[in-house]
């Protein structure tokens, strides 16, 4: 299956963004334990979850596909704020499975519909995934023996194309509103984007650097502002915006004040309006108004295994 995605660009016009978000998904991995000192883990599945996007209470568990044990911990969602990918967890050493889920005007998710095409190469929850506008297309990062590759998936088929370089990690990636382009940011390099109608699988051939890496510390997400016209990254604990063609420098849209045992990056999901911010740290969950600068915290509970093991990554 292998670069056999004809055309890599989303294929038709965004999901419509319906105002601020109602809701939003978390997913973490299994919880291990290993009982009296054993070298042997015990696994106990849980459940992706729907959360109301004001207060974070719990509204939904996501139920999963047939195969799947778990989720686990990668997600991403469309800018509609009620379309969204998750990571299926098979076992252990085992390649994770991903599927779609839609929710209904009350949160209530869907049945469970697997994407084709993505069970050989997702074998870890480091990896970084995205979702087209449209929701065709799933775009994700993954290593491979002395490099990245970056694909993009036909939800529907299972075909991809695929990019490749020997750059050590990617953190980061986002699609363009127009479905055109991808955003990524790339270890040791920079902040880039990918014009997905370039021929070639060299991946930094074919993207154009927005933003180098020598001068900017702990860069993590990356997402395009609704219109296109710029790129809201993070770098250490502060959510920058630049614009897209790099001639301007960039702006601190916000800091974030997390506790000194926060990691040195901050991983954040952006909603389709581009105002509202969410990000997790341990069980609570933060929503940043991008307008004013404020931010809300919400505890999160998702089943009856909540506040155990580590805390779920989010997405709306």
């Amino acid at each position: 299956m292998a670069t056999s995605l004809v055309s890599p660009m989303a294929t038709s016009s965004p999901l419509p963004v319906t105002g601020p978000p109602r809701f939003f998904v978390t997913a973490r991995a299994p919880l291990a334990r290993f009982p009296n000192k054993s070298k042997t883990a015990i696994f106990t599945p849980v459940r992706p979850a729907v959360h109301d996007a004001i207060n974070g209470e719990f509204l939904a568990a996501i139920p999963l596909p047939p195969g799947v044990r778990s989720s686990s911990q990668v997600l991403a969602a469309a800018p509609d704020n009620r379309t969204f990918v998750l990571s299926g967890w098979t076992g252990p050493n085992s390649p994770l499975r991903f599927f779609r889920v839609h929710l209904a005007e009350d949160g209530s998710p869907s049945d469970p519909i697997p994407v084709p095409g993505l069970e050989s190469d997702a074998l870890g929850a480091g990896h970084i995934i995205a979702l087209s506008p449209d929701a065709t297309r799933l775009a994700y990062a993954a290593s491979i023996p002395g490099g990245v590759k970056i694909s993009v998936v036909d939800l529907s088929t299972g075909q991809r194309r695929d990019w490749s370089t020997r750059a050590s990690v990617v953190t980061g990636l986002a699609w363009a509103p127009d479905g055109q382009r991808i955003a990524l940011v790339v270890g040791g390099w920079g902040i880039g984007v990918l014009d997905l109608g370039l021929q070639g699988s060299d991946l930094l051939a074919a993207t154009r650097l927005v933003k180098p890496s020598s001068d900017l510390s702990f860069l993590e997400s990356v997402a395009y502002a609704p219109d296109g016209s710029a790129l809201i990254y993070s770098a250490g604990h502060a959510v920058m915006r630049i614009p897209v063609d790099g001639r301007e420098e960039p702006r601190v849209l916000t800091r974030v004040s997390l506790p000194a045992d926060a990691s040195l990056t901050l991983r954040f999901s952006l909603d389709g309006t581009g105002r509202y911010l969410l990000y997790v740290h341990r069980w609570r969950g933060f929503r940043v108004d991008l307008a004013d600068g404020s931010t809300t915290s919400m505890p999160l509970k998702t089943d009856e295994h909540s506040g155990e093991g580590d805390s779920p990554n989010a997405a709306w």
